[in-house]
């Protein structure tokens, strides 16, 4: 008999579905403690949650029996991935079920900016008709920028041009052809912002999004513009957008996510009534509940009967023969896709990769597809997973391409990766040393060797007298030790690129002060 734990609240027809699955008996208890949630799992075959339970490795150690943990939607943050695939446990997710209801929760909360409805709603039932208090403005006409081009921003960008809006999208891996096929323009962060009307975020918190939208850029919009966000809270300076919003720099904004929830009641926020604020409804329909429940519930009982099933977030089920030879070139593989994502300039339209020697072998795809997830992964976090990271490139008009070969270029047993972007092309390499691991061996043509994990600062420099001292000064003055450095020229005189290996993350300030040096001509910080 199979024991299914549902610990979070999740929609009647997704426990439906569990329960429908012959063998399979299905246990709900929500709002266990964690001697109560140890105790439930030990003999649970699979486990359902939402965001309340957090799935520890203690959790996941308890569990003897475990399969599957599946989430009733996107983000598993609360879910420790890594111990998951550490004991061969599949985690499952439903990115699909909540896709139009939060891009039309982000079109409600910008009609409703745009003719100020909730304060007028407010002040008409205080007893007060002004109506020209509340003259608000058309979309029709306005420009929108669409921060983050995923699955949500493409469908407000769908609704946005049928009522008639000007739409420009930013994402890192948003190609010209995609642009073209959606009927908006293509544009970089800051263009996107100063041309916009209206701004909306889609992206993914990260390191790289956090305060994407801060006092600095705040100052560089439209005078008037309005901003929604129904992403993830930090993406917008909260604070710095209220001094914008007291200066009336913006005319308004629609929040739905908080940098800390639930939201504070002192929070200035709350102070103004050109500001909209909702309880994270972005996922809060009917029809989102039902459509995650019954996605992940119906992926579960796929994977407990081994039928083919959607979403793995982490490693997919292998045979014993086939994990045993790719598990560490399946580790390889992401770390260099995820490279990749950092040391892009714009979006790849092309990828190639490259097996040669052991990594070679046929392997169904899943080389590539553990690729393309560290890639695109990177941008799209929660979004991109082993199963449809292909599909999602060929939709993102990524033209993917694999090579195989008997022996490698540099070493015998390598992958490479060589992607073409709006910044020229990139190359990279790595391997497998028996005796520490993955290894990156080449980048952009110059041999190296570094491991691929930590934090890594990347140049491609002028190879002049006194450029690496500059640059371990800039890092010192931060407290940033070099644990190691590779370097590499091909002439005396010419390009030159290094690559260090820091103790800690390289603050965005630090890479400021390095790309200003002369003879600098890229730099990156890249965390594996």
């Amino acid at each position: 008999m199979l024991k299914i734990l549902v610990t979070d609240d999740i929609a009647k027809t997704g426990v439906e579905v569990l329960e429908s699955m012959p063998g399979a008996t299905v246990d709900v208890r929500t709002g266990l403690s964690e001697s109560e949630l140890l105790e439930a799992i030990a003999d649970a075959h699979a486990l359902v949650v939402r965001s309340q339970t957090t799935v520890t490795d203690k959790v996941i150690q308890a569990a003897r029996n475990l399969r599957v943990i599946g989430r009733a939607g996107v983000g598993v943050d609360n879910i420790d991935l890594e111990s998951a695939t550490r004991h061969g446990v599949l985690v499952i997710n439903a990115p699909d079920g909540n896709t139009i209801a939060a891009a039309e929760h982000t079109f409600a909360m910008m009609i409703s900016l745009a003719r100020h409805i909730p304060v007028a709603n407010r002040d008409l039932l205080a007893g007060n008709w002004n109506r020209k208090r509340f003259v608000g403005v058309e979309l029709r006409g306005k420009t929108l920028a669409i921060l983050g081009m995923g699955r949500i921003g493409t469908e407000v960008a769908k609704r946005a041009k049928v009522f008639g809006m000007n739409v420009i999208g930013y994402d890192p891996f948003l190609t010209e052809e995609r642009a073209l096929s959606l009927g908006i323009v293509k544009a970089s962060l800051d263009d996107a912002i100063a041309e916009a009307d209206f701004i909306t975020v889609h992206t993914p918190l990260t390191k790289e999004t956090h305060h994407m939208i801060d006092a600095a850029r705040l100052q560089t919009l439209k005078r008037g513009v309005r901003i929604v966000n129904c992403a993830r809270g930090g993406i917008i300076d909260e604070l710095a957008l209220c001094d914008a919003l007291r200066t009336e720099q913006v005319a308004g904004a629609a929040i739905d996510v908080f940098e800390s929830e639930p939201l504070r009641e002192d929070h200035p926020l709350r102070s103004f009534d050109n500001v909209i604020l909702t309880p994270h409804l972005g996922a809060s329909t009917v029809e989102a509940q039902e459509n995650v429940a019954i996605q992940v519930a119906e992926q579960i009982v796929r994977v407990l009967k081994d039928e083919p099933f959607d979403h793995a977030v982490n490693l997919p089920s292998l045979s014993a023969e086939q994990k045993a030879r790719l598990t560490p070139y399946l580790a390889l593989a992401e770390k260099l896709g995820l490279f990749a994502a950092q040391l892009a300039q714009g979006a790849p339209s092309n990828i190639r990769v490259t097996y040669a020697g052991d990594a070679s072998a046929p392997d169904g795809g899943y080389l590539t597809r553990t690729v393309l997830k560290g890639l695109l992964g990177f941008q799209y976090r929660g979004e991109i997973n082993y199963v449809n990271a292909l599909q999602f490139a060929e939709e993102s008009g990524i033209r993917v391409q694999e090579v195989r070969e008997t022996r490698g270029r540099v070493y015998t047993n390598e992958i490479s990766i060589s992607f073409v972007t709006d910044g020229g092309l990139h190359q990279l390499t790595g391997t497998l040393y028996s005796e520490s691991g993955p290894r990156i061996v080449e980048l952009d043509g110059y041999p190296i060797d570094m491991p691929s994990e930590g934090v890594l600062l990347f140049t491609r420099h002028k190879d002049q007298p006194g450029m690496i001292g500059r640059i371990g000064t800039f890092l010192g003055d931060a407290q940033v030790n070099i644990a190691g450095m590779q370097v590499g020229r091909r002439e005396s005189g010419g390009e030159a690129i290094m690559l260090l290996a820091v103790d800690r993350s390289v603050s965005p300030d630090v890479i400021g002060q390095i790309a200003s040096v002369d003879g600098i001509l890229m730099v990156r910080a890249i965390e594996l």
